[in-house]
């Protein structure tokens, strides 16, 4: 049996990532441009990061559903759709955008290398629709002060967690995504006593270890972030969030991305978060962060990625009216 090679979703948390997140320009060679970058991306990776093996440099590609038809001229993954934009006391909006490439190394330099290479690569093909520079704070903290991606698994279970298998075939070895950028309001947020701030988030602040089930209240952020299937057994996800900031500006934020073997993991968790779980009980914590983007992607195996230029999909069908 044939082993499909993924892209490299289960890397572990770097201290460095670039996320650029791009929309198709209308053209007769968009398609061709995209498909063409898409079998080459290995090989630019591996180029770059031979220079600084240390850095552990690497790329995940992702297609949005309008450009998944328009490039990859197949039927698409089960589960791959535009964003869904939730409507609670908190909105989660959707600017869902075509392309994703989620850059990662121990260094910013190189990630900022590949990214200008592809930019270079993809030319009038795109545009801009995001470009995220994002850092490790201290022990993996965000910049509201708690320890982030705790409960990420790891290992084997982290690929059973994103890693699509036999239930859509065509696509096993991809992934789905999910992207937020959430700004906070740092001011309204630190003013908090920090007891308040711990039964939001549901851990203690310093020793990040998790509120007892009795003290817990039912709107802390990883109670209604925790799902269960029809067995009871939890349902993980994938984060490899990012704080990024300008403080001249007074922007601090954190960089939303989630990896599953089904978009739904993570739809059910945004929906807790916005609607409420029962609905009213929503995430305190967007009381104090609010989400400006929202996008969902596939993340094809790296074999498929492979064959995208040998793909007869129509060009012209990349353009939009």
């Amino acid at each position: 049996m044939q082993t499909i090679v993924s892209q490299q979703v289960t890397e572990s948390v770097t201290r460095a990532a670039v996320f650029l997140v791009l929309t198709l320009r209308p053209g007769s060679d968009t398609a061709a441009t995209c498909r063409a970058l898409s079998g080459d991306l290995a090989g630019i990776v591996r180029a770059i990061g031979s220079r600084l093996p240390d850095t552990k440099l690497s790329c995940v590609m992702g297609f949005g559903a309008d450009a998944w038809k328009s490039i990859c001229g197949t039927h698409a993954p089960k589960g791959l759709h535009p964003f869904k934009e939730l409507k609670g006391k908190h909105h989660a909006v959707s600017t869902q955008a075509d392309l994703l490439f989620h850059i990662r190394a121990a260094r910013m330099d190189v990630c900022f290398e590949l990214a200008t290479h592809l930019m270079d690569r993809l030319g009038d093909a795109v545009a801009s629709a995001d470009q995220v520079q994002g850092f490790s704070y201290f022990d993996n903290r965000d910049l509201i002060g708690f320890v982030d991606g705790t409960e990420n698994p790891v290992d084997g279970a982290a690929r059973e967690a994103t890693i699509i298998g036999d239930e859509d075939p065509d696509f096993a070895g991809g992934s789905y995504v999910i992207i937020q950028k959430y700004l906070h309001d740092l001011k309204t947020w630190n003013a908090l006593p920090v007891a308040e701030q711990e039964k939001i988030i549901g851990r203690y602040k310093q020793s990040n270890i998790e509120l007892a089930d009795d003290v817990k209240p039912s709107y802390a952020h990883n109670a209604l972030t925790t799902i269960l299937d029809e067995d009871g057994k939890q349902l993980d996800i994938l984060r490899d969030n990012m704080p990024f900031g300008d403080p001249a500006k007074g922007e601090f934020g954190t960089y939303f991305i989630g990896y599953a073997r089904s978009p739904e993991r993570i739809e059910r968790m945004l929906e807790n978060m916005f609607i409420g779980s029962p609905p009213g009980n929503y995430d305190r914590l967007l009381d104090f962060s609010r989400a400006i983007t929202g996008s969902l992607f596939f993340t094809p195996s790296a074999d498929f990625l492979d064959s995208v230029p040998d793909m007869k999909a129509d060009d012209s069908s990349a353009t939009k009216d």
